[in-house]
């Protein structure tokens, strides 16, 4: 929220989810410029992949966010008029429920939900919403077939062509339990792809630092060592029954950006800290894998 309000991109809608917070973090903590084009390029990068698969399928498709959190992307899409048939999140109950409130208590958000809905009434309660195009609901991602039974009863269809994104979202569960959530998305749609943005290069001294960080935070990476690179990441996507996979860090992202908008942001604020930005940007990356029995 705080990179949007300083203008590094628009997001209408992340205001009704997150409170502004009254000052920044300590720079040892979160160095604010460093962190906000971090997020503009992460934004940027999985929006790019996203709108090319709606491209490909012409929005006949649907989308799952995996551990969707507070995320706007649903209400972005249908701005623009790029709403998949049906778009999916998923998330603790806790947080669904969470969610819920805040789309139910404010009118920009539940409208542009009513009004991409057609057919009978739209069903809410306390831990799940679906409608026609949006459905969220809550369920455990290291549970497969619960997740896939949840997904079909808010009507997933298996044959439409299906965008799984998970970001930040896998590193927080073991390697078996990351691979079990990924087999079952392989062996499951014909036609697929997933995109997962999260940590890589975590074996050098600076992931290292990140990793304690955390650990003094409570905040435990259980996937961690499937991060230790490019390579390790592409792997472990080839291994779960993907056919394609790809993984670039994000500082090879930040320099695929359209330039002129990257000069734009760099002037918002002076980012006095090159050296770090470039070392927190290696440290993360964007993967995609794709299985295409249609040959999109």
């Amino acid at each position: 929220r705080f990179a949007v309000s300083v203008g590094y991109w628009k997001d209408p809608y992340i205001q009704y989810f997150v409170r502004q917070a009254k000052e920044r973090k300590a720079p040892e903590i979160n160095r604010g410029n460093v962190c906000a084009a971090g997020y503009y390029a992460r934004v940027h990068g999985v929006s790019y992949l996203i709108k090319a698969f709606l491209e490909k399928t012409e929005c006949s498709c649907q989308i799952v966010n995996l551990g969707a959190g507070m995320d706007t992307l649903f209400w972005r899409l249908k701005d623009e008029n790029l709403l998949p048939r049906k778009y999916f999140e998923v998330d603790f109950p806790m947080i669904v429920a969470r969610k819920i409130h805040h789309i139910k208590s404010k009118p920009p958000l539940s409208k542009p939900i009513m009004e991409s809905h057609s057919g009978d009434s739209l069903l809410i309660d306390s831990h799940s919403l679906d409608s026609s195009c949006y459905a969220m609901l809550g369920a455990d991602l290291r549970c497969p077939s619960e997740l896939q039974e949840k997904l079909k009863k808010h009507g997933l269809d298996v044959h439409l062509p299906t965008l799984l994104v998970a970001e930040c979202v896998l590193v927080y569960m073991t390697p078996q339990q990351s691979a079990n959530l990924l087999k079952w998305a392989a062996s499951t749609f014909p036609v697929a792809m997933v995109i997962n943005y999260e940590q890589v290069n975590m074996r050098d001294r600076f992931g290292q630092i990140m990793i304690e960080n955390l650990q003094r935070r409570q905040c435990n990476l259980a996937g961690v060592e499937l991060c230790s690179s490019l390579d390790s990441q592409r792997e472990r996507l080839l291994q779960s029954g993907w056919e394609n996979a790809r993984a670039i860090d994000m500082m090879k992202v930040y320099s695929f950006l359209p330039q002129a908008d990257v000069k734009r942001i760099e002037a918002l604020e002076f980012l006095d800290e090159k050296e770090l930005f470039e070392q927190l940007m290696q440290h993360y990356c964007i993967c995609w894998a794709s299985k295409d029995s249609s040959n999109l």
